[in-house]
C-alpha cells in the first residue's frame, strides 16, 4: 500500500517501558498530532516490524492494545486503520449546543450520607455491597508484616527515622516511577511524584493547587462525592456535565467551556465512578483537545487501574500528557487495603513542588514506615504477584454476582457486565423507589448505595452501585437473596 509519508517510530532501550507499549504510545501521539487521521491505513505488521527491526509479535501486541482501546480498527482482508470514530481536531469548530448546567455552590447532602454510611457496619451479620473496596482477607499478611518490620528496624538502626521529604520516601517514588513508565505508558521520574495518604488526599492536593473562588471546576453529574467536595472546599464553583455508555459528554463540556472560564475537570475514565463505564478513545482524544484549546487541567483519578477482566488496562490520559494538562492521581490502597493509606499524585515538577508545600502544612510528611514497607513490596514483586492472585478471585466473584443477578433479580433490574473494577451499576425498573429500597434492604441486613448519593445535584436516579470485591461467594449469594426479599417487600 502506497503512502505519502512513512510512520517513523523509535524505540528507546533505556526508557524502561516495554517495546510494544512504546510503539502503541507513539501511534497514539501521531493520531493526536493529526499525522494519522481517522480512517487512515496503518502499515501491515510485517512491514512495520521489518522497518523497526523488531519481532512481528511485538507489533501485533501493540496493534491489539490499540484496537482494544478503540484507537485502531481492523477490516477483514483490508488491514488495520485508525478508527473512523475519532474526531478531527479543528480549533475553530465549536459546538452550537446551548447548555448551561446549574452551578452548585452549597455542599451536597450526598457527601454526608456517603461519609456516614459506615454507621451501618455495626449491624450484626450485615452484608455490605460497598462502593467497590477490596477484600482485606486476601492480603498476604505475613509478607506484609515482614516488610513493615524491615521498614521500622533499619531506619531506627541508622538513625533515619526523622523528618523526611514531604514528597514521600525516595524508594517508593522510584518504585512508582518504574511501574508507571513500564505498565501505564507514562514518562515520569521521581520529581513528578508526590506521595499522599490515599487517592482522596491526592485529589485534595490537586484541588488546593488548582481551585480558588474565581474558578469553575467540572465534574460528571454522577461522580465521586468526596472529590466534588474537595474542590468545593477550596472555593471552586462546581459545574456538571452528563455522561453515557461512552463516558463523559464532550459536546456538553465544550458548550460549558464557551460559557465559563473552566480551570479543571475531574474524571475517572478507566472505570467511571460510579457507573463503571469506560471512556472511549474518541472521547479521550476530544477531552485532551478541549483541555489544550480552553487551557484547563484534567484531574484523572485512576482509582482501580489494576482490576480489569477482559482487556489490557487502557492507557491513562496522563500517558498522552500534552503540555502538562493532566494531573494523575492513583492509589495502592485498593490493591492492598483502604486502611493502608498510600496514594500518589503525578504532575509537572512545578505542581509537585506546590503539592509538597501543602503537605508541609498538613502533616509535614507522610507515613515513612508505610511508604518504606510498600516500596519493599513493590521492588520484591510481591504487590504484582498479589494483584495477579486477587484478580482471579475478583473475576470469579464478578461472574458469580452476574449469574445471581440474572437468576434472582432479572424481573427487577438490568445492567451491563463491567469489564473491570470491583462494582456493578444496577439499573432498577421504573416504579422502584431507590431510597425506599435502601431502607427495606437495611431491614433485611443488606446495605446498598443508591444513585442519588453520587449525583450532582442530587436527583432521584433509579440505580444502585453494588461492590462485590470484599464479599466471598457465600456472602454474595446471601446478599442477593436478601436484596430480592427487599425488592419483593
Amino acid at each position: 500500500m502506497l503512502r505519502s509519508w512513512d510512520l517513523n517510530l523509535h524505540i528507546t532501550k533505556s526508557s524502561g517501558v516495554v517495546v510494544y507499549l512504546q510503539i502503541a504510545q507513539q501511534i497514539i501521539d501521531e493520531i493526536q498530532r493529526g499525522r494519522l487521521a481517522p480512517s487512515a491505513a496503518m502499515p501491515g505488521t510485517r512491514e512495520l516490524a521489518t522497518k523497526m527491526n523488531v519481532n512481528r509479535k511485538t507489533i501485533v501486541l501493540a496493534y491489539d492494545e490499540l484496537i482494544a482501546q478503540g484507537w485502531l480498527t481492523t477490516e477483514s482482508r483490508r488491514g488495520t486503520f485508525v478508527s473512523a470514530k475519532l474526531p478531527r481536531f479543528s480549533p475553530d469548530r465549536l459546538s452550537n449546543i446551548d447548555l448551561a448546567p446549574p452551578v452548585t455552590e452549597a455542599p451536597a447532602p450526598a457527601l454526608a450520607a456517603y461519609a456516614s454510611a459506615t454507621e451501618t457496619e455495626n449491624i450484626a451479620q450485615l452484608i455490605d455491597f460497598n462502593d467497590g473496596i477490596p477484600d482485606t482477607r486476601l492480603i498476604p499478611f505475613e509478607t506484609i508484616s515482614k516488610a513493615f518490620r524491615h521498614a521500622l528496624i533499619e531506619p531506627i538502626r541508622t538513625n533515619k527515622l526523622g523528618y523526611g521529604d514531604p514528597r514521600g520516601a525516595l524508594s517508593l517514588r522510584h518504585a512508582l516511577s518504574e511501574m508507571l513508565n513500564m505498565e501505564r505508558g507514562l514518562n515520569v521520574d521521581i520529581d513528578n511524584i508526590c506521595i499522599a495518604r490515599g487517592s482522596q488526599m491526592g485529589i485534595f492536593l490537586a484541588a488546593r493547587v488548582l481551585a480558588n473562588s474565581n474558578q469553575y471546576v467540572v465534574v460528571e453529574n454522577l461522580s465521586y462525592p468526596p472529590a466534588r467536595e474537595a474542590f468545593r472546599s477550596c472555593g471552586a464553583k462546581i459545574l456538571t456535565v452528563g455522561l453515557d455508555q461512552n463516558g463523559i459528554n464532550v459536546n456538553e463540556l465544550e458548550a460549558l467551556c464557551k460559557k465559563y472560564p473552566i480551570s479543571a475537570i475531574y474524571v475517572t475514565p478507566h472505570h467511571q465512578f460510579p457507573t463503571t463505564v469506560m471512556m472511549t478513545a474518541e472521547r479521550r482524544l476530544k477531552l485532551l483537545m478541549l483541555a489544550e484549546q480552553y487551557q484547563f487541567v484534567i484531574v484523572e483519578d485512576d482509582y482501580d487501574h489494576e482490576f480489569h477482566f477482559h482487556h489490557h488496562p487502557v492507557f491513562p490520559l496522563a500517558s498522552s500528557n500534552h503540555a502538562g494538562r493532566v494531573i494523575y492521581v492513583g492509589s495502592l490502597s485498593k490493591v492492598l487495603a483502604p486502611g493502608l493509606r498510600v496514594g500518589y499524585i503525578v504532575a509537572s515538577k512545578e505542581i509537585i513542588n506546590q503539592c509538597a508545600s501543602e503537605v508541609m502544612l498538613i502533616d509535614r510528611q507522610g507515613n515513612s514506615i508505610t511508604e518504606l514497607a510498600v516500596a519493599e513490596l513493590m521492588d520484591s514483586g510481591e504487590i504484582k504477584r498479589h494483584i495477579r492472585r486477587t484478580l482471579k478471585v475478583y473475576s470469579e466473584r464478578r461472574n458469580v454476582l452476574i449469574q445471581l443477578l440474572q437468576d434472582e433479580l432479572c424481573q427487577f433490574v438490568n445492567f451491563d457486565s463491567p469489564n473491570g473494577g470491583l462494582a456493578i451499576w444496577l439499573r432498577l425498573n421504573e416504579g422502584i423507589d431507590v431510597n425506599k429500597l435502601v431502607q427495606k434492604a437495611l431491614l433485611e441486613k443488606v446495605r446498598i448505595l443508591p444513585a442519588p448519593m453520587f449525583s450532582e445535584p442530587p436527583v432521584n436516579i433509579h440505580a444502585i452501585r453494588l461492590g462485590f470485591g470484599s464479599l466471598n461467594t457465600d456472602e454474595l449469594t446471601t446478599g442477593i437473596q436478601r436484596l430480592k426479599r427487599a425488592l419483593n417487600a
